[in-house]
């Protein structure tokens, strides 16, 4: 009796084993996406099939977002972390290329482009290069690529899901790239021209046929001040060229925009650049910010 009772605790035993490893090889990949932006194109290609968190909050700057202990401790637990790249998260490289999850740089395999203001062709691919690649939709497609690539790998059971999701959306990223293609041919050639509130637009003028002929900050983020010479030439350059509008992203301070536009009679408009808006906003994925975009974009420059 003492034998059978020790075999039945210990045949207890293994079948508890058994289920709790089971229900461990059940939980969600932990995943965590530095950018809203990011995050959207995390969820569309996983589904439902992972746990994802989302770093900066809605309307957060990701070029001068300051993490806290408890985005560390985010960032520590995660299995999986995504970002931008290009060094759109530079203040947050450090802390992410410590963490011991899988790291994957989406725009690894992009074709970067050298901020102008730069223009340093030798630069590594963090320093130096234009991180706004998203407003290309075709560069969107790679980054799906890179997330079914990844997720296929970390968690092979579901790999099929992936890549069915990934191939979705880059169906859908064809037909926003058509889309925009005929919303822009309304902007007369002479009029495609856009000043921002930073360098955000080159991938987007160069894929749809703008010019990108001023900036109120200079460089690739915000967080450069414009010098009084520079804020002249800006000023000289809207009125010779007769800008009709400057935009300005919803995570940037738009008062000195506001005063160049202001002294030049041209109008304000705020677009959705490093963030996306929250659910009820008209722009709750990368999908609908760039078609909000576009069409304020479109309506600015084609009176």
């Amino acid at each position: 009796m003492r034998y059978s009772a020790v075999r039945g605790t210990v045949a207890l035993a293994l079948l508890l084993g058994i289920c709790l490893g089971a229900v461990a090889s059940e939980e969600p990949v932990r995943v965590l996406a530095t950018t809203t932006i990011v995050g959207d194109v995390v969820r569309v290609v996983a589904g439902d099939r992972v746990a994802l968190r989302v770093l900066l909050p809605t309307d957060a700057d990701p070029h001068a977002f300051q993490p806290t202990p408890a985005d560390a401790a985010a960032i520590a637990d995660a299995d999986l972390i995504v970002l931008s790249g290009a060094g759109l998260e530079e203040e947050l490289e450090a802390l992410l290329r410590g963490a011991t999850g899988r790291l994957v740089d989406l725009s690894e395999r992009v074709a970067l482009r050298p901020v102008s203001s730069a223009g340093v062709e030798g630069e590594d691919r963090h320093h130096g290069w234009d991180p706004h690649v998203w407003f290309d939709p075709t560069n969107v497609m790679v980054w799906a690529s890179s997330l079914e690539a990844a997720l296929g790998e970390l968690d092979p059971e579901n790999s099929q899901v992936y890549s069915a999701n990934a191939a979705a959306y880059r169906e859908a990223l064809g037909s926003l790239d058509l889309w925009i293609w005929d919303q822009v041919a309304r902007v007369p050639r002479a009029k495609r021209r856009l000043v921002s509130d930073h360098r955000s637009f080159d991938y987007f003028a160069a894929r749809y046929g703008f010019e990108v002929v001023g900036t109120v900050f200079p460089g690739r983020s915000t967080l450069a001040e414009p010098s009084a010479q520079e804020m002249a030439r800006l000023i000289e350059g809207i009125r010779a060229l007769e800008v009709a509008a400057i935009f300005v992203g919803t995570t940037a301070n738009p008062a000195l925009a506001e005063a160049i536009a202001a002294d030049t009679g041209t109008a304000v408009v705020r677009l959705y650049t490093g963030s996306l808006s929250d659910e009820s906003g008209p722009a709750a994925t990368y999908l609908e910010m760039m078609r909000h975009n576009v069409t304020a974009i479109v309506e600015a420059l084609a009176r």
